[in-house]
């Protein structure tokens, strides 16, 4: 016999109460509190606090309002900064590195030391930083603040260390780039004008050493006036006085010519033999009107002048458009020669610069590419062909395309997973892009010899869904699905009935669950939907199987006022069941009454359906007397089991998949039976409830401002909760629908001294999770699970009888029975985890996967073949039993399995409560990790439950 070991550090207490589960298990926060091990187990963990530490390894995505644009022609690394102090370094794909000033103050403009390893920035707050990015993570060597004068703008020449720097008073002050301090040197902004002219010539806006003499600057200010200012003598050499305000120069390589951009939309030409006119002043997007006059244009902010050695030079500008043409879209306009093209942006553009083959500016430029922020973009424009091309792009800058509603990330993933949906996702991809290689290639990187297949899948607003590959820390986009397609397109009549249940984007997704073993994938949508898919690499021509559900409950319950912390409100026992109905009849006018319709109609005839992931069933939730569905809240899908479950603040839905049947739909306060822990008092039906149920339904989409709309999640809306009062506070003032809108966070553990009336809300299914365990006490072997968590941090258990058979699979129905098993802890279920005797964690059973839509091949049948999938009757011997773990917003316990004794507990916080949480494999070892609102990260081990 093994020795007796404790499974959990401090079991010494007994009580009653501890085997039932109740919430009296548990004590002040941080405290954890046990029974006695009722049997022999063995727990070995070797996690310590130094296994963890947290620290950014990079940031995916778009960089958030970006102002400042900076490339090194010889490395070939781009910067970006943006409005909240962060600058983003960009090189081959792959090398992408943050970096954040700690003031936050935002990026005027960068300027690298060209070939150096280093950069210059220029914030907000009139400050100059030196970067030093020779070295892992790029760190500020030097810092110098101006004091009684604002930046407007830098130049560093190219292998100078002198830094030029304008400020808004005129003044033009020199810093030493290698001590990184003020030289005695100031060009004074009423000495570089006229010493007779009285007018402030405003701001510097522009300074660049003329290409001839390195000797010799240029200083552009904002009301037109130009200085060509000789630093050796320390006087102007000429000065430019035009009538309209300079936004930009561009010098010709020769420096003989610079060209200037208006204000007024007009681009003029300078020489510098004759600076007492322009030689030429064009109005690339002025028309002439009758008068002679051009019509007016919008600023030209920027314009970059690139000579050629075997064409016309390049003029590239932004703005400039006439007013009179509304609604255009921002341009970037390219002449070359007779020749004008414009370019039409999705986005206002920040900033561009324009690629070129040498860094000297007194040689031939050839300029070969345009690089282009945007405001919510980034693209790069090829030069060399004739019809200017985009690259493409292999950042993840589209991950916002449409905004993010939901993740999931996969880890350890089938080796074989990534290369199958890169090679899918190829087939799909845009045409139209240059040939050419991205020209933004500097910077090394290598993969670390501990990488392994990770996997991020994002849904959005749009009902798209992205499949990225996360591994060895960049990111790239594999694989993109539109759930859209699924549904017909709402006609005239039917657009009121999307239409009250969400303002706007009713395919968007809410949750996601996917296989990756199996390869079969879980889509929930905001209009009550699932979509569930299946992988093959053929097209195939086939129908959609729509399932529709009645989950809706026409009686409403509340608890009798009570001192417990699980407050509930709940459906009534002796109400009718929620039954699965028929597809019927849908009433397209809008004063009748809707009962039976789902939200959205699915597509009712055979479609082609191109390699990937293609739709085999879609279930609806449907209306209930004019009371449209409310949302799904929690999702899980077996492919061993070939179950599909679903619920919502109603009940419960289990769906056959494979058999295309609903085998269980039953209110929560039915799957309880006699085992229900509450009193409950009935009370009437409303009369009236469709507004509160409109509202329900549209609570995401009103989670918008008017100006963004954007499906937010409970992580988006709860993180700035940082203490219990506010969470309580935030009950009482917000619709109890509202609160059933915020993914996993239904509820939260109130006083006693909460009224009554603040209780009126429905207990929730908030997660979901099929497992082989033990539904009774008294059972002897585990069989296959559902483990049900509600709102009200209550434990549900529903065993079933699967048929392993593959034959006896697809015609023998499932055998479902509830047990009325029910454990408690404070606070909404988030999570459940399994372990094994040993702490070993324990995998769900799965199927492999298999090509439905394959050849046939009579010496290789497409058999399912399941993996950790044990029922009764293929086990000889008894088992061991297993440990459950059971997560919350407020606690988390361990469970013996079967006896359902709870062994520990532990009140992860009383100041706030978690958001997320998830049993986790490390270092051979298991913990429990944890996201709370407040924003701390908290990791747990199960021997003493301590903080990591």
């Amino acid at each position: 016999m093994k020795k007796f070991r404790k499974v959990l550090d401090g079991l010494t207490t007994s009580s009653p109460a501890s085997a039932g589960g109740s919430p009296s298990c548990g004590s002040a926060a941080g405290t954890p509190t046990a029974a006695p091990t009722p049997r022999e187990l063995d727990v070995h963990e070797t996690l310590l606090s130094e296994h963890f530490h947290i620290c950014k390894t990079v940031r995916h995505g778009f960089p958030y309002q970006p102002t400042a644009l900076a490339f090194d022609p010889v490395q070939k690394i781009l910067a970006i900064g943006s409005r909240s102090g962060g600058v983003r370094i960009l090189g081959r794909p792959g090398v992408d590195c943050y970096c954040q000033h700690e003031s936050g103050a935002a990026v005027l403009q960068l300027q690298f030391l060209i070939n150096e390893g280093a950069l210059v920035s220029a914030c907000a707050d009139d400050t100059l930083h030196l970067w030093n990015l020779r070295q892992r993570r790029p760190a500020i060597l030097h810092s110098l603040k101006f004091n009684r004068e604002r930046i407007t703008f830098c130049h560093l020449p190219f292998q100078s260390k002198w830094l030029y720097v304008g400020t808004e008073r005129g003044n033009t002050h020199i810093v030493n780039v290698e001590s990184f301090v003020l030289s005695g040197y100031v060009i004074m902004w009423n000495k570089a004008i006229e010493l007779s002219t009285k007018t402030h010539p405003g701001p510097v806006v522009h300074l660049s050493d003329s290409p001839k003499d390195e000797g010799k600057l240029l200083i552009g200010f904002e009301s037109g006036t130009i200085v060509m200012w000789d630093l050796r003598s320390k006087r102007a050499d000429f000065r430019i006085y035009y009538d309209e305000a300079i936004h930009s120069v561009s010098w010709h390589h020769e420096g003989r010519q610079f060209m200037c951009s208006h204000s007024d939309g007009s681009l003029s030409m300078w020489n510098l033999r004759n600076t007492a006119k322009p030689f030429q002043v064009t109005f690339p997007h002025g028309k002439s009107q009758r008068d002679g006059r051009k019509e007016s244009c919008k600023p030209i902010l920027k314009v970059e002048y690139k000579t050629c050695r075997n064409s016309e030079p390049f003029v590239i500008f932004s703005g400039g458009l006439s007013y009179d043409k509304a609604g255009r879209r921002p341009t970037l306009t390219i002449m070359h020669g007779k020749a004008i093209t414009v370019l039409e942006m999705d986005h206002p553009i920040v900033e561009f610069t324009v690629l070129c083959e040498t860094p000297y500016l007194n040689e031939v430029q050839e300029p070969y590419a345009v690089v282009v922020l945007l405001e919510k973009d980034f693209i790069v424009v090829d030069l060399t062909q004739s019809n200017f091309p985009i690259f493409e792009n292999p950042y993840p800058m589209d991950v916002h395309e449409s905004p993010v509603t939901c993740t999931a990330y996969f880890a350890d993933c089938p080796p074989d997973i990534i290369p199958v949906l890169y090679s899918i996702g190829a087939k799909h991809k845009k045409t139209g892009y240059s040939h050419k290689e991205w020209p933004v290639s500097g910077g090394t990187w290598t993969i670390g010899s501990q990488t392994y297949p990770e996997i991020i899948i994002t849904g959005h607003a749009d009902g798209s869904i992205k499949f990225w590959d996360a591994t060895a820390i960049t990111l790239q986009m594999l694989y993109k699905l539109k759930t859209s397609k699924v549904f017909e397109k709402p006609k005239g009549g039917e657009v009121g009935r999307s239409a009250e249940l969400v303002e706007e984007d009713p395919y968007a997704v809410q949750m996601v669950s996917w296989c990756p073993q199996s390869r079969v994938f879980c889509v929930v949508g905001i209009s009550a939907h699932v979509i569930l898919y299946r992988f093959s690499k053929h097209d195939a021509n086939t129908s959609i199987t729509s399932l529709e559900v009645r989950l809706q409950c026409e009686m409403e319950d509340v608890i009798s006022p009570s001192d417990t912390e699980n407050t509930v409100c709940a459906t009534d026992p002796g109400g009718h069941s929620p039954q699965p109905q028929p597809s019927s009849p849908r009433s397209n006018t809008p004063d009748s009454v809707r009962d039976s319709i789902p939200c959205l109609r699915v597509k009712d005839r055979v479609i082609r359906m191109p390699p990937g992931y293609q739709a085999e069933l879609v279930v609806q939730l449907l209306w209930v007397d004019g009371e449209p569905p409310q949302q799904i809240t929690s999702l899980d899908l077996n492919s061993a089991y070939g179950l599909l479950a679903v619920g919502n603040c109603n009940g419960l839905a289990v769906v056959d998949y494979l058999q295309k049947t609903v085998i269980l739909c039953m209110s929560t306060v039915e799957l309880y039976g006699s085992a229900d822990p509450f009193q409950r008092l009935t009370r009437s039906p409303r009369k009236n409830r469709q507004s509160t149920s409109d509202f329900c339904m549209r609570g995401l989409s009103n989670f918008y401002s008017d100006s963004k709309k954007r499906i937010r999640t409970s992580y988006q809306s709860l993180t700035e909760l940082s203490d219990n009062q506010v969470s309580l506070d935030l009950e009482r003032t917000t619709p109890a629908s509202l609160i059933y809108n915020r993914e996993n966070s239904f509820s939260r553990s109130r006083s006693s001294s909460v009224s009554s009336i603040d209780r009126d809300t429905k207990e929730a299914v908030t997660t979901l999770q099929f497992a082989e365990s033990y539904g009774r006490k008294l059972d002897t072997l585990p069989t296959p699970c559902l483990w049900v968590g509600t709102s009200l941090g209550l434990v549900l258990l529903v065993p079933m009888s699967i048929p392993m058979d593959e034959q006896e699979r697809m015609e023998e129905p499932i055998t479902v029975a509830p047990t009325g098993t029910v454990l408690m802890l404070k606070g909404s279920v988030l999570r459940f985890g399994f372990l094994d005797c040993s702490g070993g964690l324990i995998q769900s059973p799965y199927e492999l996967w298999r090509d439905l839509n394959a050849p046939e091949d009579p010496e290789r049948p497409r058999r399912r073949k399941l993996v950790n999938f044990s029922p009764c009757s293929s086990q000889e011997t008894a088992s061991d039993g297993h440990l459950a773990v059971v997560c919350s917003e407020r606690q988390a316990k361990v469970f013996l399995m079967p006896s359902q004794a709870c062994l520990y507990v532990h009140n992860i916080t009383e100041s706030s409560f978690v958001l997320r949480a998830d049993v986790v494999g490390v270092s051979n070892s298991v913990c429990l990790a944890c996201f709370c609102a407040n924003g701390h990260i908290m990791i747990l081990r199960f021997k003493s439950y301590k903080l990591l």
